[in-house]
């Protein structure tokens, strides 16, 4: 089984359960945060939007110098969405034709001359891609509960779902 076709179905299914909490993201509270030392509803959610878009270039180029890099700022769950799906559409385009020697190349991450990390583009796609947007998914569930809107269940149902 090659790398892409073992990593689809887990990218698609999160990406799935990623796109579920967008969902439930209100326009008008984009700029809550739960304490001044944490990042708002609104990075939050353009975090999520911004990581899937990380694919095709990490498997496109061997190295990504973030210097200067600002993650977006959408101001609505639409453009949040769109964005989202688009990203997604496009990783999952570059997973289905990236190749296992590609993926088994190194990559690193910079910023200017300053090599952050080095690794294999398949661990980045399970690491920096897969479980950092699960990492910020929480924090965004835990956000949206915070302000008592509804949050999906993912690996079963919610406390705001039914159990079937």
């Amino acid at each position: 089984m090659s790398f892409s076709q073992m990593i689809l179905p887990e990218f698609e299914q999160e990406m799935a359960s990623t796109r579920r909490v967008l969902e439930q993201v209100p326009d008008d509270k984009l700029d809550w945060k739960a304490h001044p030392k944490s990042n708002t509803i609104g990075w939050n959610a353009n975090h999520l939007v911004e990581i899937p878009g990380w694919v095709a270039g990490t498997l496109a180029n061997l190295s990504w110098d973030i210097e200067g890099y600002e993650t977006p700022n959408l101001r609505s769950r639409a453009e949040i969405l769109a964005a989202f799906d688009k990203n997604v559409a496009e990783a999952c385009a570059a997973l289905n034709s990236t190749t296992d020697a590609a993926v088994s190349q190194m990559w690193s991450l910079k910023s200017g001359d300053n090599v952050l990390m080095t690794m294999p583009r398949s661990v980045v796609i399970r690491s920096f891609v897969i479980n950092h947007t699960i990492h910020h998914r929480a924090h965004l569930c835990v956000y949206l509960r915070l302000n008592d809107l509804p949050v999906p269940g993912m690996y079963g149902p919610s406390g705001d779902e039914p159990a079937s």
